[in-house]
């Protein structure tokens, strides 16, 4: 008993140096509101911050949004005549924004758009729907799909000075295939494509070796490619057949990331610049949870509910869909207790001064909050 009773002392004292050691220094959260209505997703972060997605207004419409720390959430508008509007990437600085929006004809389109410029209509391959779901770091490349004339989705990669070309499919012009990520420079597209058998797979697009199966992934009945690094060697999505999980790819070799818990499947998203940060969801279980996988921590991926936020509960962050180059921003959706409504949130990772010492969740007291913090992240190594 006598022994137990030293070790637990020793655990405790090892904890409490721990806390001094990082005492007034943490993460942050901020959940984004809405444009009025009832609930906001979060699905795209700059390098430095800025958000993007989509919210209710006041009269109960979607609207796109761009948030700012010193501006808050902006509605971004519709085309002319529309009442609708969703944003989903967003270039690495911030000034531009890429999603679909409702026309006054009710048919949704792509859209690029920028403070100057306003909301862009990209147009279609030649039917009367589009969606833009990615951009490149300066804003100049923009990834989605389109419907073309015979009614099929199809893959595009718009510019200014080409307009929207059509990425083809795996099973020629009668299959579809939908883009929702772009490389940095704007030459590695991927997204996923039908098969001969009308089975989606995930893929990579290039314009020297065009569109490539990512497999075959495991046996899969489906896969889908959602995020790529910086370079475009690393692209990250999921697969399913009996169980969903997420997948990180690289330079021709597929790895299935674990998700936080046992016999629970995972949907990866997100990939930061250099491939080593994957954010996502589980899958399976009640309710998911935002995940991140880091090569650093290796075999398993961090429920971020248990990383970050232990002394939100309880709200949870169910969903990550982003996160920036760098790694350091995690964007996506969850509940937020305090309004009792799914939010968007912005999850700053690094860590920041707080004031008195001691206070671990910056929430202005020093107390038993502050010290379970890091006893349930005690031992936990970090980017």
């Amino acid at each position: 008993m006598q022994m137990v009773h030293s070790r637990f002392n020793a655990l405790l004292s090892a904890c409490v140096l721990s806390l001094i050691a990082t005492a007034g220094w943490s993460q942050s959260i901020t959940w984004l509101g809405t444009l009025g209505g009832s609930e906001s997703w979060a699905y795209g972060v700059s390098a430095n911050g800025v958000v993007v997605g989509w919210s209710y207004n006041a009269a109960g419409y979607p609207r796109a949004f761009r948030w700012t720390a010193s501006g808050g959430m902006q509605d971004l508008g519709t085309l002319p005549g529309g009442d609708r509007s969703w944003a989903y990437g967003v270039s690495a600085d911030g000034t531009v924004v890429v999603g679909v929006a409702e026309n006054a004809a009710g048919q949704r389109r792509a859209f690029r758009w920028t403070a100057s410029g306003g909301m862009q209509d990209l147009g279609t391959l030649g039917g009367r729907y589009s969606e833009a779901w990615g951009v490149s770091a300066d804003g100049s490349v923009v990834v989605g799909w389109a419907y073309n004339a015979v009614g099929r989705q199809r893959a595009f990669r718009w510019t200014a000075s080409g307009g929207m070309q059509d990425l083809g499919s795996l099973s020629g012009y009668y299959r579809s295939s939908r883009a929702y990520g772009v490389s940095a420079d704007g030459a590695v597209v991927v997204g996923e494509t039908q098969d001969s058998g009308d089975r989606w797979n995930a893929f990579r697009w290039t314009a020297s070796d065009g569109m490539q199966f990512l497999g075959p992934l495991w046996g899969s009945s489906r896969s889908e490619a959602w995020g790529v690094s910086a370079d475009g060697s690393v692209v990250v999505g999921w697969y399913g057949g009996n169980t969903t999980s997420a997948f990180r790819w690289e330079n021709g070799v597929l790895q299935s990331l674990d998700t936080p818990y046992a016999f629970i499947g995972g949907k990866a998203f997100g990939v930061s610049a250099d491939g080593s940060v994957v954010v996502g969801t589980t899958v399976g279980g009640a309710p998911q949870q935002a995940f991140r996988w880091t090569a650093a921590r290796g075999w398993g991926g961090e429920d971020l509910n248990m990383t970050y936020t232990l002394w939100t509960y309880p709200s949870q962050l169910y969903e990550a869909r982003a996160t920036s180059s760098d790694g350091r921003y995690i964007v996506g959706w969850g509940r937020n207790a305090a309004t009792n409504r799914f939010e968007a949130f912005l999850l700053d990772t690094r860590l920041q001064r707080c004031a008195p010492d001691g206070d671990v969740n910056c929430d202005g007291i020093v107390d038993d909050a502050d010290l379970l913090i890091v006893l349930f992240n005690f031992g936990n190594r970090y980017r």
